[in-house]
């Protein structure tokens, strides 16, 4: 029998990458005892590890057990289960650019669906049965209402990313209602944003970003020269698009309750990560123009297909049950975010090998 005092051991797949990483650091701080697997699809390679580790590792004065991994590789992953008794699994590993599930549809199923059949398989023949898994609000598709509760349908995605996300929530809850002693935290986040307040770890988009601030934050820092807004003729206040974000410190806190929650015996549940307040696109380039000091050039383009005028979230589910709510807002999620920017103008691989 393990000492009482030991912490708890927890599998965190992907914990290289932007959103695994900043849960690292919640998990050690909250003494959880993180293993983290990634396979370097999203994260920047330092010798054998990810660079975003071996830097939480510096500023926290700690030591991280990590494997190379890809949940494709499933004797692999077995060993891992092998060899550590764990409390629970963080599920993050997967691929999540929207255009590019368009692009590439079956890889994407093969690398999200497969891998999480894998992962899930193993956990089984162990015994671990608790699990946080990383979902998305893009499982709600269109929204038939604003603002977005966790009744709202799910299932009419409007890409193959949001498809595997729901794919593994059903695959998920399928599994709980089979074996009555599983339990699972689904959580859709909204948009996360930010980084840690060190400005040692933070957002590090390979190739052209998918998302709307690490954009911004590239065109202020002069690594690109300027802004492309994708509609300005939407029904929100500026005709911008208006979205849900998050401080992705509070995301991170977000996943520490949700593990606390699985030892209430929960079964399966479903909350959202979100503040519950919608920015438009323009609203957040004048509020990194006021945290950056620099002037954001941007231009009107087109709208593009499959993006929705407004989306932001009715968090209050998970303030009932998880005790979690959003500390953070807009202006600090610039600031931590140009800290991040300004203090690695190129991301990981400032002063690293490419």
């Amino acid at each position: 029998m393990e000492a009482l005092n030991m912490p708890q051991k927890i599998l965190v797949t992907g914990g290289g990458g932007y959103i695994g990483s900043h849960c690292v650091v919640e998990l050690i701080e909250a003494g959880y005892h993180p293993v983290v697997i990634d396979n370097f699809s999203n994260a920047v390679r330092e010798g054998d590890v990810p660079e975003s580790l071996r830097r939480i590792e510096k500023f926290l004065n700690t030591q991280i057990e990590f494997h190379e991994l890809d949940l494709l590789d499933k004797p692999g992953l077995e060993k891992i289960f092998k060899k550590h008794s764990f409390y629970a699994v963080m599920h993050f590993a997967g691929l999540k650019a929207v255009g590019e599930s368009v692009e590439q549809p079956l890889r994407y199923y093969r690398v999200n669906l497969t891998g999480t059949i894998n992962l899930l398989e193993v956990m089984q023949s162990h015994g671990v049965r608790n699990l946080v898994f990383s979902s998305s609000a893009t499982v709600y598709g269109d929204p038939q209402k604003l603002p977005i509760d966790e009744q709202h349908p799910v299932g009419g995605c409007t890409n193959p990313y949001g498809k595997t996300k729901y794919f593994i929530e059903e695959m998920i809850r399928d599994q709980c209602t089979a074996e009555k002693d599983w339990n699972a935290v689904l959580l859709r986040y909204f948009n996360p944003i930010g980084a840690h307040i060190s400005g040692q770890i933070g957002e590090d988009p390979q190739g052209i970003p998918n998302n709307l601030l690490p954009y911004v934050a590239q065109v202020a820092i002069g690594r690109r020269k300027h802004l492309n807004v994708f509609g300005n003729d939407y029904s929100t206040p500026d005709g911008t698009g208006v979205r849900d974000y998050i401080h992705v410190v509070d995301l991170a806190k977000g996943h520490i309750a949700a593990v606390r929650k699985l030892k209430d015996n929960c079964g399966c549940k479903v909350y959202n990560l979100g503040t519950g307040t919608g920015y438009s696109v323009l609203q957040m380039v004048n509020a990194m123009e006021k945290a950056s000091g620099q002037k954001i050039a941007y231009q009107i383009a087109p709208r593009r297909s499959g993006d929705v005028a407004s989306c932001y979230a009715d968090p209050t589910l998970a303030e009932k049950e998880l005790a979690w709510k959003a500390e953070y807002g807009l202006e600090r999620m610039c600031e931590d975010l140009w800290r991040w920017q300004s203090q690695n103008p190129t991301g990981f691989s400032n002063g690293t090998q490419p």
